[in-house]
């Protein structure tokens, strides 16, 4: 087998374990609330302690990576991933689970920072747009099963054994990518890695989204918000002074395509995250489905997306991704409008067909959005461009959540969840989606104007 092929087995099994463990424990969320009695908006940081924690280290790791060899983080990064993935399973406390999702979360920015460039680097130009589309429905197939098996684990074994199984899966995963992987050579060694400007960009990334999410507590998120966005604006001052900078602000300034894809992957990941937590907040709390069927119901989105990616990642090798990507846009931004109308009585057919229909459009977005940014730069940059890439998905995500986690706090969700809670959660389910509706409209302007690549 080809080393070509060996690493793209790698990257899309990977790609397949963290969805999975993320849509997994979607389901699982009531489940967690009610064994630690804990409320809507405490539960919404198991999901976001990871993602912020994730979206905070990427930049850096990618940098570290270009400097040390991606191979090395990539491998590292499974192994921390695979300690606080059985640390998690064994948490007696909300807090305790909350820290091992930080700790997880800083083992899957090495792992998301290097994964895409190790599979661009062995790529050709010509097959890059495929092969970035198996990766892209590995990850889907791993959001399909998510669910259906989350939900099946979650009602028989319980919610721990969620990550139990994750943990065997990395631990396969792990094995295969310390015996198969080459020690390459760094494309950037020797330069200096930017510790300053990496403490700015994590304590100013980590106090901006901290500050939204809890917005509605006062003055006090005010000030750590503005503490966060001053902290942002200095790391960015810094790094167009830099020789050798954490992040290379040249390829925003002088690169629409990459800049504007960038910004649009962003917005789409805030405008669709969160859907998956609200929907099983819906489905289970709401309408009162156990976590089996409401594991079937969820299944939709996440198979549209599987079954499309693919075929959106060969069109734009074709078709200009820009066109491809809007279109995709334009789909999910239809879904979530149509959402925002499901009620406590919405028959079960329409709840998946618009979570199809969500699903398709992040399908036709994705890989045609992935490729673009890959393309836009040259093989050196592949490290920064990957970490760019998924610094702003992770980034999107904690903005998607952190707006779920506002909208509970203005609807009153600090109690325990239960069935005296289904106005709240209704409420701000309603007002999250049509939040996620304008930013996705939003998304489809810096879509279409981010430049041709063909």
């Amino acid at each position: 087998m080809s080393y070509e092929r060996t690493v793209l087995l790698i990257v899309t099994a990977t790609s397949f374990v963290t969805p999975f463990m993320g849509s997994a424990l979607n389901i699982a969320i009531p489940a967690i609330g009610r064994e630690f009695e804990t409320s809507a908006t405490v539960l919404s940081w198991v999901a976001t302690s990871y993602i912020l924690a994730t979206a905070s280290f990427l930049l850096p790791a990618g940098r570290f990576a270009d400097i040390n060899g991606r191979s090395r983080v990539y491998t590292t990064g499974l192994l921390v991933f695979l300690m606080a993935t059985v640390g998690c399973a064994g948490v007696s406390s909300i807090d305790g689970l909350i820290v091992m999702r930080v700790i997880q979360g800083m083992g899957a920015s090495l792992i998301f920072s290097t994964g895409i460039a190790l599979l661009a680097a062995v790529s050709p130009p010509e097959r890059r747009g495929r092969a970035l589309g198996y990766a892209t429905a590995s990850t889907y197939i791993g959001l399909s099963a998510g669910p259906v098996l989350g939900g099946l684990i979650s009602f028989h074994l319980g919610w721990r054994f969620i990550f139990q199984f994750t943990a065997i899966l990395v631990l396969l995963v792990c094995i295969a990518a310390f015996r198969l992987l080459k020690k390459e050579m760094a494309d950037s060694a020797g330069e200096r890695f930017d510790l300053a400007g990496c403490v700015l960009y994590i304590s100013g990334l980590v106090l901006s989204l901290y500050g939204f999410a809890f917005l509605m507590d006062g003055w006090k998120s005010i000030l750590i918000l503005i503490s966060g966005i001053l902290l942002l604006a200095a790391f960015i001052r810094i790094e167009t002074k830099l020789d050798h900078p954490l992040l290379d602000i040249g390829l925003f300034t002088g690169n629409l395509t990459f800049a504007f894809s960038n910004l649009a992957a962003m917005i789409n990941y805030s405008a669709t995250f969160a859907v998956g937590f609200l929907a099983s907040l819906h489905l289970q709390v709401v309408m009162g489905l156990d976590s089996r069927i409401s594991g079937w119901v969820m299944l939709s989105q996440p198979l549209l997306m599987a079954m499309f990616s693919p075929f959106a990642g060969r069109l734009s090798d074709r078709i200009e991704p820009r066109i491809v990507a809007s279109i995709g846009m334009a789909l999910t931004t239809v879904g979530l409008f149509l959402f925002v109308f499901v009620t406590q009585h919405t028959p079960l057919y329409i709840v998946m067909a618009q979570l199809a229909l969500i699903g398709l459009g992040f399908a036709f977005f994705s890989s045609p959005n992935n490729n673009a940014i890959m393309g836009s730069v040259g093989k050196e940059k592949y490290g920064v461009a990957a970490s760019s890439l998924a610094t702003m998905r992770m980034s999107g995500q904690a903005i998607s959540m952190s707006i779920v986690a506002l909208m509970m706090a203005a609807s009153g969700g600090n109690a325990a969840i239960g069935a005296h809670s289904i106005p709240m959660v209704l409420s701000s389910i309603r007002s999250s989606l049509m939040v996620f509706t304008v930013l996705s409209a939003v998304g489809i302007f810096f879509s279409l104007k981010r430049g041709r690549m063909h």
